[in-house]
């Protein structure tokens, strides 16, 4: 079976696979040629350079976010189910998914995203400035919450369940803490998305800058 042709989006794939397998840390132009089988400098003709390779990398996982934005919902849904589809990278993508929120994209995959949460909250009411604001919070939000899913080393460490080891507190010391310690030796990552999500939302419902009469 003949090899497929070396392309830019055959050398993105290698390196998406590399990180999830090893961190982002391991790769370079020459790791990426010895996993394709090729000249370190065939990669130049399609990709000018690790950064680019980078960007790649994280647009090719951001283009994979299915969005079910439905313009007609309640800007509180539609905000809801953009937050819950930017998180579902962390699933196919846990590794590379630290990658993309800590570039800054200016392709279409990249400015997807941002576009739709703007044009929601501007549709809600909002003016630029708080729309603005949220958005940032919202990614805030998210981007702490996909740390802790898939961990905050350079290579980024399997899912951790434990949030804070309560076990062994001096209950005298830490009594509220040694009292809630099976809650917090626990974290359902799912169920604290949501909740997050939640309170993101009813505090941007109270916000006093938004116009009534908008959905």
């Amino acid at each position: 079976m003949p090899t497929e042709p070396l392309s830019r989006v055959r050398i993105v794939a290698a390196a998406i696979d590399l990180i999830e397998r090893e961190g982002a840390d391991a790769v370079s132009m020459r790791r990426i040629a010895a996993e394709l089988g090729v000249g370190v400098m065939s990669l130049y003709n399609h990709v000018p350079n690790k950064d680019a390779l980078l960007n790649g990398v994280a647009e090719t996982v951001l283009s994979q976010i299915e969005f079910t934005d439905d313009p007609d919902a309640h800007w509180t849904d539609r905000v809801r189910m953009q937050a819950r589809a930017f998180r579902q990278i962390a699933h196919g993508h846990p590794r590379s998914t630290m990658l993309v929120v800590s570039r800054q994209l200016h392709s279409a995959a990249g400015l997807l995203p941002v576009e739709r949460a703007l044009a929601t909250l501007r549709g809600a009411g909002f003016d630029g400035a708080d729309a603005v604001r949220m958005l940032r919070m919202f990614i805030a939000f998210i981007v702490g919450s996909l740390l802790r899913e898939v961990g905050v080393t350079p290579t980024f460490a399997p899912v951790q369940t434990r949030t804070i080891k309560a076990d062994g507190v001096d209950p005298a010391l830490f009594p509220t803490v040694s009292a809630l310690a099976p809650l917090l030796d626990q974290c359902d990552h799912e169920a604290e998305f949501e909740f997050g999500v939640e309170l993101l939302i009813k505090a941007m419902e109270v916000h006093s800058g938004r116009r009534e009469g908008t959905r």
